[in-house]
């Protein structure tokens, strides 16, 4: 147990970020896996701009691993799916 009530409220934090990290984690993960599967370039095309906002905001405030190159390489590897449709 915690000494510290300072600490107390370094382990609320910690759990309320633990939180928010995993449901951003989560959904950029499910968006991903839909533009992965996708059987046409429309539905991959279709996801593309809600993957990349979720991305952009991961990044600008340091959620779930994200930082602004993490993020670059992820839309890189994200055009290159949907420029291999044909």
């Amino acid at each position: 147990m915690p000494h510290h009530s300072s600490y107390k409220k370094t382990l609320r934090k910690e759990a309320k970020a633990k939180e928010k990290n995993k449901a951003v984690r989560s959904a950029i993960r499910t968006s991903l896996k839909t533009i992965r599967t996708a059987e046409t370039k429309e539905e991959a095309l279709q996801e593309m701009p809600n993957l990349f906002s979720m991305m952009d905001k991961a990044a600008l405030k340091g959620r779930a691993g994200f930082t602004v190159n993490k993020s670059a390489n992820y839309k890189a590897k994200v055009s290159k799916i949907i420029n291999s449709f044909d």
